[in-house]
């Protein structure tokens, strides 16, 4: 029922305004989307929102507002805590809205 996750190696970043707000070597992907391991956040730009929505083969996934100088990008990032068994590779990796931060992957 779910998509494959698949786990790359390389190099992304997220990038608001040309500040990283997160840089990995190691990540996962599925339907497009890059996928960041917690450790690769950097946690100083985020807060946690209200916002919750539902994936029938992820789950519940939480939402981050990401604060980059004086510009508050709301509900920009995403993340699974529980995610059900087709999406368990996912688990607190952090996935971007492409229309507010710019993912790059080498």
């Amino acid at each position: 029922m779910g998509k494959p996750v698949v786990p790359r190696t390389g190099h992304a970043t997220a990038r608001i305004n040309g500040t990283v707000v997160a840089d990995a070597t190691e990540w996962r992907e599925t339907e497009g989307n890059v996928y960041f391991p917690p450790e690769s956040v950097k946690k100083e730009y985020f807060s946690g929102t209200d916002l919750t929505t539902w994936c029938p083969w992820k789950g519940d996934a939480s939402y981050y507002s990401i604060d980059v100088g004086s510009a508050k990008h709301e509900n920009a990032a995403w993340y699974y805590k529980e995610p059900l068994a087709g999406a368990v590779d996912l688990r607190d990796h952090v996935a971007f809205y492409k229309t507010k931060v710019e993912v790059t992957v080498e």
